[in-house]
């Protein structure tokens, strides 16, 4: 009986100290800096890009829309509202990349969607997935400034 008083008594100290510990490292600030909820989560508007309608066969007219593709991303990065973007390996369901807005606002995505002229030019087709997940996501990108190396 005192063994299993014991094991109790140590389980429940255990999980005190425990909650103590976490609910002391929570930062209000940066929860509501994030747009956190109280699970620390969001919701942001998830993007797949599959290969679009159009077929450009002019290899510099598709490379000045790609060109253009990239420029769009890294504005958008810049003005902190897509936080993921990235291509896919080839694949069996046509998907060629991956953006995660960091919205909620499917309307206003598809009108950020728009300034893509890849998009535009429906070499590339978005279907659109609103998602909820950490709301600590955007921070990463200040790590993956100081893992990549820059081109001259």
């Amino acid at each position: 009986m005192y063994k299993v008083l014991n094991l109790f008594a140590f389980l429940f100290l255990t999980l005190y100290a425990h909650s103590q510990t976490a609910a002391s490292t929570y930062d209000s600030t940066l929860a509501k800096k994030l747009g956190a909820d109280d699970y620390g989560m969001k919701m942001y508007v998830l993007v797949i890009l599959k290969t679009g309608d159009s077929t450009i066969e002019d290899q510099s007219t598709r490379s000045k829309l790609f060109e253009g593709h990239l420029k769009n991303i890294g504005r958008l990065v810049e003005e902190e509202k897509m936080i993921i973007a990235g291509p896919f390996a080839k694949n069996p369901n046509d998907f060629r990349g991956l953006f995660l807005f960091n919205l909620s606002d499917e309307k206003e995505v598809l009108t950020l969607l728009e300034t893509d002229p890849a998009i535009t030019a429906k070499l590339l087709k978005p279907e659109l997935y609103p998602w909820y997940g950490s709301a600590a996501i955007p921070m990463y990108l200040d790590f993956h400034e100081k893992i990549e190396k820059k081109s001259p």
